[in-house]
């Protein structure tokens, strides 16, 4: 089985995923932690992640990357979204992200564009979504239990300029799939959350039951 996970930032796309895959037993990729990793090696490389050329030549980051806690930050999460405007970009990471929803027995795939792009075929696709106010409180209170000194308005301010740059950028852009199943978290706890989550990939087993 393949889960489908797609969402704007601060959705609770990564939380819900994480459950998913931890209830039915499969292996998760957070993809925005590609595009994180990626953003981060322009920034440690001096280059500019506005260029498609210093972009694309960050995709070829450590992998030790990925478990560098700073990959969570407001800052990285702005250079991700910037360098993932770029075809090239998309395109390094794609074989990557494909590789890994078709191992056997299944994944738990969350991003902006995996229903759309990485797996269309995916057997259950969610598209996770909540307003902006909601996101911006959740995102708030998360940098304030790291310690990161920030205001709820920047985090607003920063909140739409992705959305914008994720929803119009030419290359899968952010939108649900035309078969996808929204659910909107802005009024829903984590428990509530996950449980709805879990209730329409079941709802969706028994309505496409997989063939032998």
């Amino acid at each position: 089985m393949i889960v489908a996970v797609d969402g704007p930032t601060a959705s609770g796309k990564g939380t819900i995923a994480r459950a998913l895959a931890a209830h039915f037993g499969l292996p998760h990729l957070d993809t925005g932690l590609l595009y994180r990793a990626v953003g981060r090696q322009v920034s440690l490389a001096g280059g500019n992640p506005d260029d498609p050329a210093d972009a694309a030549a960050a995709c070829a980051f450590p992998e030790s990357l990925l478990a560098d806690p700073i990959m969570r930050s407001e800052e990285i999460g702005g250079l991700a979204s910037r360098v993932s405007v770029h075809p090239a970009v998309r395109a390094a990471l794609l074989a990557r992200q494909r590789a890994f929803a078709a191992q056997p027995g299944g994944a738990v795939l969350d991003g902006r564009d995996i229903g759309t792009v990485i797996a269309p075929h995916a057997d259950v696709k969610l598209y996770v979504t909540a307003s902006v106010a909601a996101r911006a409180q959740r995102r708030y209170r998360e940098m304030q239990e790291r310690g990161i000194a920030t205001t709820l308005a920047a985090i607003e301010d920063d909140l739409i300029a992705r959305d914008m740059r994720d929803s119009t950028r030419a290359e899968a852009p952010l939108k649900p799939a035309d078969d996808a199943v929204l659910l909107d978290t802005s009024a829903l706890d984590r428990d509530a959350a996950v449980a709805a989550a879990i209730a329409i990939v079941d709802r969706r087993r028994k309505e496409h039951p997989p063939t032998a």
